[in-house]
């Protein structure tokens, strides 16, 4: 076991390596050849366990694209890559119409706010003056993310960050979006004018159809067209939804940025009260009783969407949820729509197995993927649920033993689907297999 567990570590730092691009790294070769936001954050963690760093590297680059009013945009193209080489790309987003956007050309809207926790999960890997000095540096940006996101995008008026694109949740077509996104106007034909990349790497059965890219375009030159401005949303823009994973995150960050106060000398007060003000709001605003999980909320009709989904699970990564939803929740993961267990027959999947719609090849519709168990695997720990975190763990370690670096995997079988050596799977795989202790995860 020890011998495998080291050629998993040696396999994990190669992709990595393999991936790594001067001062940041791809999430795969093939698909995705520039920098992505949650990805590198996910990535930070990973390279914490060898490479620190590069990890603070990492996340200082991606920070370097800031926009001014605090937004961290999804991608940052690498300049050097010929004009077409991916699709959507800069000349489609022209990053350059928003106000306040870095001379770098950037997408123009945003991904889950993972970052301060991976900052702070890199600073307590590897400690160090040199680590707290970056970790000071990069605080300031890390406030003014949270500060764009509880402010701009607080479109419901309750404290919760509002989504004005799937890909924004980084679960880019799961089924969650269908409801809100029928009543996105858009008109297959739109995609004769784009030559989409995903489908020439990756089989199209397993990717989102032309009509979620049809639609998917039309919401970025709806946020486009409006210079990327977040003013007036609720009456010019038809994609408005508070995500559960998401939301989850802002109130992450606040734990974590409480921390990284602290660990500086300022005042965490602040910090954890916007935490628990948000957790509040995600309890009070995302979960439904009858079925026992978070749900993203239409702002537009002011609904919950009902598909049950692994983003309904991702709150119980928050240390402060209350008990009933954490006993709820994690009630939900062991039935068998999700399958959790202490000992797992089948990876765990990011749609419900019984859903009708379940589809268990086709892009987060169904299969399995490392950083959604990743963040589970912390929310079980967190509250003391050892067992199936055990469980999770083991399972996240055998897919990648069975089938490599892969971007996602078959819910069942566990074959690896997506780009192949794909670097948050494996900076997260590090990341499991570094941490030797049984006991729960803390922000101390």
């Amino acid at each position: 076991m020890a011998r495998d567990l080291g050629a998993l570590r040696r396999l994990a730092v190669a992709t990595l390596d393999g991936n790594w691009e001067h001062d940041h790294t791809v999430p795969s070769r093939t698909l995705y050849p520039h920098q992505w936001s949650w990805d590198s954050a996910f990535i930070a963690i990973g390279l914490a366990t060898v490479r620190p760093d590069r990890a603070w590297r990492e996340l200082h680059t991606l920070f370097a694209a800031q926009w001014a009013d605090g937004r961290v945009p999804h991608i940052v193209f690498n300049p050097a890559l010929r004009a077409g080489s991916y699709f959507p790309g800069p000349e489609f987003w022209n990053s350059s119409l928003g106000a306040g956007a870095p001379a770098t050309a950037t997408s123009g809207i945003v991904q889950p706010p993972v970052h301060a926790l991976a900052a702070w999960l890199v600073y307590r890997r590897a400690p160090s003056e040199c680590g707290r000095a970056e970790l000071a540096r990069l605080y300031p940006a890390l406030v003014a993310q949270q500060r764009y996101l509880t402010g701009r995008r607080d479109v419901g008026g309750a404290g919760l960050a509002c989504l004005v694109h799937p890909w924004e949740s980084g679960l880019d077509n799961s089924p969650a979006w269908d409801a809100p996104l029928a009543a996105v106007p858009a008109d297959v034909a739109v995609m004769r004018a784009y030559r989409r990349h995903d489908t020439a790497h990756a089989e199209a059965a397993h990717r989102p159809t032309d009509l979620d890219y049809a639609r998917y375009v039309a919401l970025v030159d709806a946020y486009r067209d409006g210079g990327y401005r977040d003013e007036g949303l609720t009456w010019r823009h038809p994609f408005l939804v508070e995500c559960p994973l998401f939301n989850t995150a802002l109130g992450l960050a606040e734990h974590a940025l409480a921390s990284i106060a602290r660990e500086l000398g300022g005042d965490p007060g602040p910090h954890r009260e916007r935490a628990a003000r948000i957790t509040a709001a995600i309890v009070d605003r995302l979960y439904d009783p009858t079925t026992g999980t978070f749900h993203p909320r239409d702002l537009r009709t002011d609904r919950l969407v009902p598909a049950r989904t692994a983003l309904g699970l991702i709150p119980l990564a928050l240390p402060d949820l209350p008990f009933p939803q954490v006993a709820s929740v994690i009630a939900q993961a062991c039935s068998p729509r999700f399958g959790l267990a202490a000992r797992m027959d089948r990876p765990l999947p990011s749609h419900d197995r019984t859903a009708p719609d379940f589809e268990p090849l086709r892009y987060w519709r169904g299969p399995s993927w490392l950083n959604l168990d990743w963040l589970l695997w912390r929310g079980l720990r967190t509250h003391h649920r050892l067992d199936l975190a055990a469980g999770l763990r083991a399972s996240m370690v055998d897919l990648v033993a069975t089938a490599g670096c892969h971007e996602y995997f078959h819910p069942d079988t566990g074959a690896g689907l997506g780009s192949p050596a794909f670097a948050w799977t494996a900076a997260l795989l590090l990341d499991v297999l570094a941490d030797a202790s049984a006991g729960p995860t803390s922000f101390r």
